[in-house]
């Protein structure tokens, strides 16, 4: 279904019906007011920052520019006529450190023959629906951890908590981010080996958001947070290989489900073991979508907001017909191709509780405060050593209207390597979010066999 956003009047008049319910408050009554006077429906701040290039959020951007060929159709890049401002690299870097994640001034140190970073005007264009504003405002009230905190409840649709109390509250958000109702795509992964030679494969991903599914509310979600489908393409080895996910709200009520369908056995198998630090390509489960499943195995602490370089607005890595051997560069994608702005994040850290298991012992996550989605992340080892610097290169996804990521890269300082998701450039159309929802006996374990040999 195409959504737009219809203008601020109409979320006010949703918010003053809300406000007369006086449902039981998870944050008081006159704080949820402020997501309509200062804050912005998803709890920024509407206000901008004139010392540091941030202007205030004014709605974002919710139709489509001149151009634009309509759903199905690669889109437009609406800033495709702006200059960078500066281009900031190993030899200025210092000077614009105050605004920079560590990792990113890590890839500085690593890379410093080869490594910027363009930045452009600061664009707060992040936009989502009125009906997804309204059930934010609606959560604001109700929404709570439950199971200390390894899950949520009373939530429906929207950010669960715009106001967050602390870390572990804001991790949920990104989590459970408006993202669309339902997605899928086709696309290649690329792992990019230290000397820049690289292999990839072709996938198919499907996604569909039971949580901000049409027509049901938080008690009828059978805490499922979402279903995911990933199938292995032609030409590779592994085509028709597919997994199946349901991912639970509350996973320790009941832990994450996955299945995988492997066309040589012709069998439909349990995957036990698609979370936390499985290991992935060039990155670990719990990386996907820069964090994803369970907190329980860390302690998380809310570090408050900075105004930080980021990427955004990233429409020229997705132009239909750019060669992959154009993106992938040796050591890190072509830095040509990105943008970066200034915006407001969040700081979340998350440090391994005590007799707990994982290959990072701390993370380092920071959160767009507009969208609540993850732009960059940090993991350190045991040692207390970056390993581990990814980047979730996003856009506005104004057809929707949502926050997109075009890709997603995982560098590995270590071994110098890095993987590269999300490559659509090669393909005939980008990912599609107007196409209809498969039925309910579509995400069952019972077609997965039927799904890996169509």
């Amino acid at each position: 279904m195409k959504l737009h956003s219809t203008g601020r009047c109409a979320t006010g008049a949703l918010l003053c019906t809300l406000l007369s319910l006086g449902a039981q408050a998870k944050v008081p009554t006159e704080q949820a007011a402020r997501l309509n006077t200062d804050l912005t429906p998803f709890g920024a701040l509407r206000e901008g920052d004139a010392a540091n290039g941030i202007p205030a959020w004014n709605g974002g951007l919710h139709s489509a520019p001149a151009g634009y060929g309509g759903p199905g159709n690669f889109e437009v890049d609406p800033y495709a006529d702006q200059a960078p401002l500066l281009v900031i690299d190993a030899g200025n870097r210092s000077q614009y450190a105050a605004h920079l994640g560590e990792g990113v001034q890590a890839l500085f140190a690593t890379y410093p023959d080869s490594f910027k970073m363009p930045v452009y005007p600061s664009q707060r264009s992040f936009a989502a629906p009125e009906e997804i504003y309204a059930n934010t405002y609606r959560n604001a009230l109700s929404a709570e951890l439950v199971e200390d905190g390894n899950g949520f409840a009373q939530a429906y649709a929207g950010i669960p908590f715009p106001i967050p109390q602390n870390g572990l509250e804001a991790i949920w958000n990104h989590i459970a981010r408006w993202q669309g109702r339902y997605f899928e795509e086709v696309s290649s992964t690329a792992r990019v080996q230290a000397n820049g030679s690289y292999s990839g494969f072709r996938e198919e991903n499907q996604l569909f958001s039971n949580y901000y599914a049409a027509g049901k509310d938080a008690d009828s979600l059978d805490n499922i947070l979402f279903r995911y489908v990933n199938k292995q393409l032609p030409p590779s080895r592994s085509a028709g290989e597919t997994l199946l996910v349901h991912e639970p709200i509350n996973q320790v009520a009941m832990p994450r489900m996955a299945w995988n369908y492997f066309p040589g056995q012709r069998r439909v198998r349990r995957a036990p073991t698609v979370a936390y630090d499985n290991p992935a390509d060039g990155y670990v489960s719990d990386e996907a979508d820069m964090y994803n499943g369970s907190p329980n195995r860390y302690d998380w602490k809310l570090l408050g907001r900075r105004a930080l370089y980021v990427p955004y607005n990233n429409y020229r890595l997705g132009q239909p017909g750019t060669a992959h051997d154009e993106i992938l560069h040796k050591g890190h994608i072509n830095p040509d191709l990105t943008r970066w702005e200034m915006h407001r994040v969040w700081v979340v850290e998350a440090q391994l509780k005590p007799g707990e298991r994982h290959v990072y012992a701390k993370r380092r996550f920071y959160l767009d405060e507009d969208s609540w989605s993850v732009l960059m992340a940090e993991s350190y080892d045991s040692r207390g050593q970056l390993w581990r610097v990814n980047l979730a290169l996003a856009k506005q996804a104004y057809q929707v209207p949502t926050l997109t990521t075009e890709m997603t890269v995982y560098h590995d300082l270590i071994n110098r390597d890095y993987s590269a998701l999300g490559l659509r450039s090669q393909e005939k159309s980008p990912r599609q979010f107007h196409l209809s929802v498969p039925p309910e006996s579509y995400w069952k374990p019972a077609n997965l066999r039927r799904m890996g040999t169509n």
